[in-house]
């Protein structure tokens, strides 16, 4: 009923009209929402059998590949039980450690920005990562693969630094303009990669760090990965933390809580993730850009409940788009990150789209 106007009686002979929930009833007022569904797949779905679900895939990326590897070839075969230690172990498990960094990385970067659309591929970060391998490379050659990532890590978190303080020196009209000044600044990055990359002659190592395959993970190559769990706990831990950061720095000051070493610690675990997983298996795009958003749609916005979901779809997602380039071109294989980037591009742009029609409402 509209404030002010009274009901008036119905006429004789005809029954009184009944208004439903949800339509229009007073000039210039928006109707009223719809009744909230009684929940998502997601949310009925018990976490147990998710993970039983994330089981059947992970058993299908140690057996499915270029060469058959059976649990009987595995019993009575030696060399199948070796290739299968050396190669699908390593390989299934660094599927594993990647998605799940990439995903915790972009839960903590879309809490610390306060947006939605970003990540460590929308950031630049994984850009900046990438020149700092190429950099150490060019400086010292023989240097370790530890010396790399540490290379790989400081250079994300200075590139992380500069994209907030790009963020800072600009007006914010909508959302989708973060991601895009991110994406702008890792083109500018990746072109100064690229041309000291062709003036070395090292054009085919960046192509590889681009490709972000796993065929190549061997056993003693995935080992650094293993960081990431120590991510994933601290994000549990500090989750509360994380998330009133995210309310801004006037209302997470006001509440008590020390910005600036939340959003220290915050960017220096997205670093160390990003400079980890670049060097280890190379880029992986839009992963923890599109698995926390989906999470949050379907199950709400609380971080700590969310965050067993969002590293049990990412890994889901990530050893199915390895499974389908595997199978699709059998032997030979297509990288999963190619196959994740297709998938990722489309769930980007429909996002997108989605938040372009909201601030049109």
């Amino acid at each position: 009923m509209c404030p002010g106007r009274r009901a008036r009686p119905a006429a004789p002979g005809l029954r009184a009209h009944r208004i439903r929930p949800g339509r229009r009833t007073c000039p210039g007022r928006h109707p009223a929402p719809p009744p909230a569904r009684s929940g998502s797949p997601m949310r009925r779905l018990p976490l147990p059998l998710a993970t039983l679900g994330v089981l059947a895939l992970v058993t299908a990326s140690l057996f499915v590949g270029g060469y058959d590897i059976d649990p009987h070839a595995l019993l009575t075969d030696p060399e199948a039980r070796r290739m299968f230690l050396i190669s699908r172990v390593p390989r299934t498990l660094a599927l594993i450690l990647a998605a799940a960094a990439m995903a915790v990385s972009g839960v903590i970067m879309q809490m610390l920005v306060q947006n939605r659309f970003v990540e460590p591929t929308t950031t630049g970060t994984s850009e900046w990562a990438a020149l700092g391998v190429l950099l150490l490379t060019l400086l010292v050659p023989a240097a370790s693969p530890m010396v790399k990532m540490g290379a790989a890590s400081a250079f994300a978190f200075a590139g992380a630094l500069v994209f907030l303080f790009v963020l800072g020196r600009i007006a914010l009209t909508s959302q989708v303009i973060v991601p895009i000044v991110g994406i702008m600044l890792g083109a500018l990055i990746s072109s100064v990669t690229l041309y000291i990359a062709s003036s070395t002659n090292l054009l085919q190592m960046l192509a590889t760090w681009r490709s972000g395959g796993f065929s190549s993970v061997v056993r003693g190559s995935y080992e650094p990965l293993w960081v990431v769990g120590v991510i994933v706990v601290g994000l549990y831990a500090a989750a509360d933390r994380f998330t009133i950061a995210g309310l801004g720095r006037s209302t997470a000051t006001s509440l008590g809580l020390p910005y600036r070493r939340v959003m220290f610690i915050g960017l220096s675990m997205v670093a160390l993730a990003t400079g980890v997983t670049t060097v280890v298996v190379g880029f992986i795009p839009f992963l923890g850009l599109i698995v926390p958003n989906l999470v949050s749609m379907a199950r709400g916005d609380n971080v700590r409940s969310n965050l067993p979901w969002v590293v049990l779809s990412s890994v889901a997602l990530m050893i199915a788009c390895d499974l389908v380039g595997r199978l699709v071109v059998r032997p030979m294989e297509i990288p999963a990150t190619v196959v994740l980037g297709a998938v990722g591009a489309v769930v980007f742009v429909v996002m997108i789209l989605r938040q372009r029609g909201k601030a049109h409402v």
